[in-house]
């Protein structure tokens, strides 16, 4: 059977604590701070119950001691605690035993306040221990300046709100009860990582679960996109060769949306600060007075390499590596130029469509025509493939096999002597004859 959770009102309200040892002492702290009038019974007291500001009764318990009381905190023997615990239940009272369940009616959780709130964790009395863990990993995950903001911004719109609409909107549509809570009118700029929702950052998905408007990139994964439960969905996406929304739209939305007090997350593939435009957003907001936060997400310029086992650096082969957009020739042409043939590793965003003309780009600076070279295709996700093959080779690899095409699905380039590593051998690798030949 479940445990109801509760807080109670004790100011001015008497209640008994019987025992006089240090856990009856590490008791009277929380109670004296809700303004409980203490009253303490054992024939022997610690020095810390003598100091405090409660009544004592030297003695041992006799039931009486509980009429008028409203709470009872049994912290003496088993044996006492068991009478106690009778005396307790005649009288329709609830009775924390400390570490003694059989005779408790009431647990006293762990916890954690901060600007006037308050977290508790129970356990149901079977592992106190794991309860103050809890208490401590969760005072450790809040965050200090924003709660009060929040609390202030919170107990301010309650003031205004009417009660029917408080008491209706209590708790929040969908997403994981409890999570972290963006303050209104926040825009959060994330990063969706390669694709895997598990590479997703846990700040990241605790925005996806609070958000109010979710505007998304249309390669990221539908699982990510779910996580947003409570939200308005769009997907803006600017694809290659689509007529698409616009930049300027995708700010104003973000804009409008926060302004009307809405926790808006923009989520884009990879991390929003590596080739996601996330700093053009980011300036727009900043020159509207939007508020906003950047939460950075696992670039698959890093991720897409690595999950195929390709290291992007490896001692003796490329000490650096060079991250390039591969959308228009006027993007990748002076880039490439300029990077001596085999000094670092070369990797190419959003190249797929043009990978002939960033192999000639390459070959016309002098890099050989058998530097290895992969193609790594839907990193993270179950459709994730990987070519292998030669620069001279690139420009011919076969992108559309099994429903793909080259415009369809993230792709990821790299050229370099680290591409021909292989670290996980021919489990994900297809020849340089073509992709699912």
């Amino acid at each position: 059977m479940q445990l109801f959770p509760a807080f109670l009102k004790l100011a001015g309200r008497r209640v008994v604590v019987v025992g006089g040892g240090p856990v009856a002492t590490s008791k009277l702290r929380a109670l004296l701070d809700a303004g409980a009038d203490v009253t303490v019974v054992a024939p022997d007291m610690t020095s810390g119950i003598d100091a405090a500001p409660v009544a004592r009764i030297r003695r041992a318990f006799e039931p009486a001691d509980l009429d008028g009381a409203w709470l009872v905190v049994a912290a003496a023997t088993p044996a006492v605690n068991r009478r106690v615990a009778e005396a307790a239940e005649a009288r329709q009272l609830f009775v924390n035993a400390v570490d003694d369940p059989p005779n408790a009616s009431l647990y006293l959780g762990g916890v954690v306040r901060r600007a006037g709130m308050t977290f508790a964790i129970s356990t149901d009395g079977r592992a106190p221990a794991l309860a103050g863990l809890l208490r401590e990993g969760l005072d450790a995950l809040l965050p200090d300046a924003d709660l009060e903001r929040w609390m202030d911004a919170a107990a301010g719109a309650a003031r205004r709100a009417d009660p029917a609409i408080r008491t209706t909107t209590s708790r929040p549509r969908g997403g994981r009860r409890g999570a972290l809570m963006a303050p209104p009118g926040l825009v959060s700029l994330v990063g969706a990582g390669p694709g895997d929702p598990e590479l997703l950052t846990i700040k990241a998905a605790r925005r996806l679960e609070s958000a109010d408007l979710l505007l998304y990139d249309g390669l990221v994964q539908p699982e990510l996109i779910a996580l947003a439960q409570r939200a308005q969905r769009f997907c803006v996406s600017k694809r290659a060769g689509q007529r698409t929304i616009t930049q300027a739209t995708i700010e104003r939305l973000m804009i409008r949306g926060a302004r009307r007090g809405k926790r808006v997350v923009r989520l884009k593939c990879g991390d929003p600060f590596v080739l996601g435009r996330g700093g053009e957003e980011a300036l727009a907001l900043s020159a509207a007075g939007v508020p906003f936060e950047v939460i950075p997400g696992i670039t698959a310029a890093v991720a897409a390499p690595g999950l195929a086992g390709i290291p992007v650096t490896h001692r003796g082969l490329a000490s650096g590596f060079a991250v390039v957009s591969g959308h228009a020739a006027e993007a990748f042409e002076p880039i490439l130029s300029a990077v001596a043939p085999g000094s670092m590793t070369v990797i190419i965003l959003m190249g797929l469509r043009r990978r002939a003309a960033i192999a000639r780009t390459l070959l016309d600076r002098g890099w050989p025509g058998g530097t290895p070279a992969a193609i790594v295709f839907s990193a993270s996700t179950p459709d994730m493939q990987v070519w292998t093959g030669r620069l001279d080779a690139l420009g011919d690899a076969r992108v559309a096999t099994g429903g793909w095409s080259a415009g369809g699905v993230p792709g990821t380039i790299v050229v370099g002597e680290v591409a021909g590593l292989q670290v996980y051998g021919e489990i994900l690798h297809h020849s340089s004859t073509g992709v699912g030949a």
